[in-house]
């Protein structure tokens, strides 16, 4: 699979954002979206997610446009807030996603133990920290089947042990052939031999 932006142009409140914009990214590669705020990482990512169209271009997976194509079953996306739902429990929560996707490699179980959150199961989100909520959105992640991974600012509210954390979860994605577009205000720190791929839009 690959993921391929075309020409992409994005315009907000009649100022350009960007333009022309071109990028390829394949299996086992992480793609991070850098600039000052306001310069249109966010804008890009609702693109990825067909949230808006670009202004000009085409985004495709494999050679396709992504309407065209399987793309919104092979990607998910864990945007800044953390799209929980606070009145049920972290297993509500989770078979609720499940409900909607495609068996992932991890059960419920051994999502939560992978996030640190076993023992949770029957304990209400809007009991839970704020570092818990986001491994909780992250565990969706593991329980469903996606290639592709869109994450905006994912270390938001964790501890440098859950960044670390989440760090080794995206490794273990790409090894496992899977990809990943994110936006991150942190300093990522992973092994030499993951390919990330950088787009600075400010500049």
């Amino acid at each position: 699979m690959t993921l391929q932006g075309i020409d992409l142009s994005c315009i907000r409140d009649d100022r350009v954002l960007f333009d022309g914009l071109n990028f390829q990214l394949q299996a086992g590669q992480i793609l991070l979206l850098e600039g000052k705020n306001g310069s249109g990482k966010t804008s890009l990512l609702r693109i990825l997610c067909g949230f808006r169209e670009p202004d000009a271009g085409e985004v495709q997976w494999s050679n396709e446009a992504i309407n065209d194509s399987s793309y919104y079953a092979d990607m998910a996306y864990v945007g800044h807030l953390d799209g929980v739902k606070k009145e049920l429990t972290v297993l509500e929560n989770l078979k609720v996603c499940l409900a909607l996707g495609t068996k992932g490699q991890y059960s419920i179980a051994e999502a939560l133990n992978k996030v640190h959150l076993q023992g949770y199961d029957d304990a209400l989100v809007q009991a839970l920290s704020a570092g818990q909520k986001r491994r909780l959105s992250l565990a969706r992640l593991l329980i469903t089947h996606n290639i592709l991974w869109i994450l905006d600012e994912p270390f938001t509210s964790l501890d440098k042990q859950g960044i670390a954390l989440i760090e080794s979860l995206m490794l273990e994605h790409c090894a496992n052939g899977g990809m990943i577009v994110l936006t991150s205000h942190h300093d990522i720190t992973l092994h030499d031999d993951v390919n990330v791929l950088r787009i600075n839009l400010s500049d």
